[in-house]
């Protein structure tokens, strides 16, 4: 098995691929910078390409630029195409984390040939028409994503580790039923937990500029303290209120880009209830005071 480690990392963004077999690669994109930053690689029309929005948005850019698709947090896209080449350009937006599986379609196809008829675009009709999809990421495919991106194994599997993740992944995604009986992280018992997590971060992003402690939130989910803080670091790779700090910056930062708001309104939508908290909160995210990066806009 031929294996090809490339890693690239400028500031605190970075792209990553990981070639787990002959032409199979899997490609990390995490931008945690305040400024959106471009991808491209090129992939010829013998492969089919699966994307994964962990964190974030992301902007796949086509023709040159004559056309744009957005691919939003918790969401994936397929695609794929035989009679033209699809090279990968992506915007990734500040904050954003991305997963991309890149396999050949004889190789894809080979995995599925007894379930043709159920996964349409592989029978023999559709099989050389260009196709592409759309969807939502399942928890227990969110599960092996943040598997994926928070690996810290010895680098000696990591081309390993990652062919049985990836494969694990495409499993998920073509699974009949997304209740299916899965193995789940070491923190969490099943999807039911996945989900309340997901309900703690909705409410926390909700109510960001009162937010509630991490008892509370544990009570209104219905899980414990440990399973909260353990499965929120599994799925969103931070603790709670380090995301929520995160999130309540980015919300900051959008807001001041639209002039509509001083400095003081700003901090308090955000829930910083004096402007020196707010300025000092801002400053440690993005290095400059709001009112800096203000002037810096004109």
């Amino acid at each position: 098995m031929k294996t090809e480690i490339v890693e690239e990392n400028v500031a605190v963004s970075s792209f990553a691929e990981t070639q787990v077999d002959d032409g199979f690669s899997i490609l990390m994109y995490k931008n945690e910078t305040n400024t959106t930053k471009s991808v491209s690689r090129a992939v010829d029309s013998t492969y089919i390409q699966f994307h994964f929005c962990v964190k974030g948005k992301t902007t796949f850019v086509f023709n040159e630029g004559r056309y744009s698709l957005d691919i939003l947090e918790e969401n994936s896209l397929l695609l794929y195409n035989r009679q033209k080449q699809l090279p990968i350009h992506l915007e990734v937006q500040p904050s954003s984390w991305m997963v991309s599986i890149l396999i050949p379609i004889k190789k894809f196809h080979g995995l599925f040939s007894q379930e043709a008829d159920y996964i349409s675009f592989l029978n023999d009709d559709n099989r050389d028409k260009k196709y592409y999809k759309d969807g939502v990421i399942s928890p227990s495919m969110a599960i092996v994503l943040n598997q994926i991106i928070n690996f810290n194994l010895n680098n000696s599997i990591k081309a390993l580790y990652f062919k049985a993740k990836a494969y694990e992944l495409i499993s998920l995604y073509f699974s009949r039923s997304e209740d299916a009986d899965v193995e789940q992280c070491p923190f969490l018992v099943d999807e039911t937990n996945v989900i309340k997590i997901r309900q703690a971060k909705d409410i926390i992003v909700s109510r960001m500029a009162e937010p509630p402690s991490l008892q509370e939130l544990a009570d209104e989910i219905g899980l414990n303290i440990k399973k909260l803080k353990e499965g929120f670091k599994q799925i969103y790779g931070d603790s709670v209120f380090s995301f929520l700090f995160d999130y309540k910056m980015e919300v900051a930062r959008k807001l001041l880009e639209t002039g509509e708001n001083n400095v003081n309104e700003v901090g308090l939508k955000v829930g910083y209830s004096t402007s020196s908290h707010f300025i000092s909160a801002f400053k440690k995210k993005y290095g400059t005071t709001p009112k800096k990066y203000v002037m810096s806009l004109s």
